[in-house]
């Protein structure tokens, strides 16, 4: 596959601003929004509302979800001397003793070893730039001789809810709600597993009463799934890697579903790249504590998932080019035609499909 052939005409106008919009004067619930049922072997498409998925399951069946928590990880800083404005991304902490994160720095071309950075309306958070990874990259250390506690709830309080700026430039009070799941538990990720932000506490409860089985894994979503790929050949991208960490419990009712003859359905790509990650020669997943950078895309054979939930991605996208290798090039650009055409809403805040 070619990454021109991901490639689509996309309306700014049609790229979500916010979770779930006020219809006729009434805000929505997060499982009111719209789904797409893709059913890849007949190509037939339905359109249905988000709160319905639970229609295509039976008892047994299982749901996978992407537990992580998005931690406030945008800070807005000025440059020792000049006082220049700089962003600092915040991307994992790489040491907690020594206060050392890995961080993207923008603008970058200025950015040097041994300078301090400064947060705060009064500068009371520094950091020293100590190494330059890559041309964007850096490591910074956080000058701060408090408790660590005290340090890293300080270092949150300066920071902003990390929502994609092609998706909106300044975030507020609403968004640090909206871009989490309602089930997000385990802080680290820097961008929220969007097929997750459907799911209400009253979608649960529903599920509960058909027992519909839920597990939970963490997959630390980091920005790589956003980066522009900008090679042709889609074999020689390179994806960033993302934390994994799959407990034995769930692994075993992961494969037990599997084994029973019940259907297991990922929600959303990171979910997806998780359990594809170390499948045994026999179809079962294992207990997880690592990093994985698998990138997926057409053709590629599943072990796992029957069936997948995502959001509707961005051209030329990898997390398109993964929903695309599971429900066939072909018909999930058919589907994606379809979703242009019937106004669903694209991006993290945006609707759904379901590939069945």
């Amino acid at each position: 596959m070619k990454l021109s052939q991901f490639n689509f005409d996309l309306p700014k106008d049609r790229i979500a601003k916010e979770l779930m919009p006020i219809v006729n004067d009434r805000v929505q619930w997060r499982d009111e929004c719209k789904l797409m049922v893709l059913h890849k072997d007949s190509g037939e498409i339905e359109h249905r509302k988000f709160k319905d998925i639970i229609d295509y399951f039976s008892k047994d069946d299982r749901f996978v979800l992407n537990d992580t928590k998005v931690f406030p990880a945008k800070l807005l800083g000025k440059k020792e001397k000049t006082g220049a404005d700089i962003m600092v991304f915040l991307l994992r902490e790489l040491n907690r003793e020594q206060r050392l994160w890995d961080v993207i720095v923008d603008p970058a071309r200025k950015i040097r070893i041994g300078n301090k950075l400064y947060f705060g309306d009064d500068d009371s958070m520094v950091a020293e730039v100590i190494d330059n990874t890559t041309s964007r990259g850096r490591t910074l250390r956080f000058l701060y001789d408090g408790p660590y506690d005290e340090f890293k709830q300080a270092l949150f309080a300066l920071g902003k809810t990390p929502v994609p700026e092609w998706v909106k430039e300044n975030p507020d009070e609403k968004d640090a709600e909206e871009f989490q799941t309602i089930f997000a538990k385990n802080e680290g990720a820097v961008a929220v597993p969007a097929a997750g932000l459907h799911f209400s506490r009253e979608l649960f409860n529903r599920m509960i009463l058909k027992d519909i089985r839920k597990s939970f894994i963490t997959v630390h979503m980091g920005i790589g799934h956003f980066r522009t790929v900008d090679v042709e050949d889609l074999s020689k991208h390179k994806m960033d890697g993302e934390r994994v960490i799959i407990t034995e419990e769930e692994a075993e009712n992961i494969n037990e579903t599997k084994r029973s003859g019940h259907k297991i359905c990922a929600i959303g790509v990171t979910v997806i790249r998780a359990l594809e990650t170390y499948v045994t020669t026999n179809g079962e997943i294992r207990p997880l504590d690592t990093w994985t950078n698998k990138f997926i895309f057409p053709p590629y054979d599943f072990s796992v998932p029957d069936a997948i939930v995502s959001n509707f991605h961005l051209p030329q996208s990898t997390m398109l080019m993964t929903v695309a290798a599971f429900g066939g090039y072909d018909k999930v650009m058919a589907a994606y035609k379809s979703a242009l055409e019937n106004d669903y809403r694209f991006g993290p805040y945006g609707d759904a499909m379901l590939i069945v």
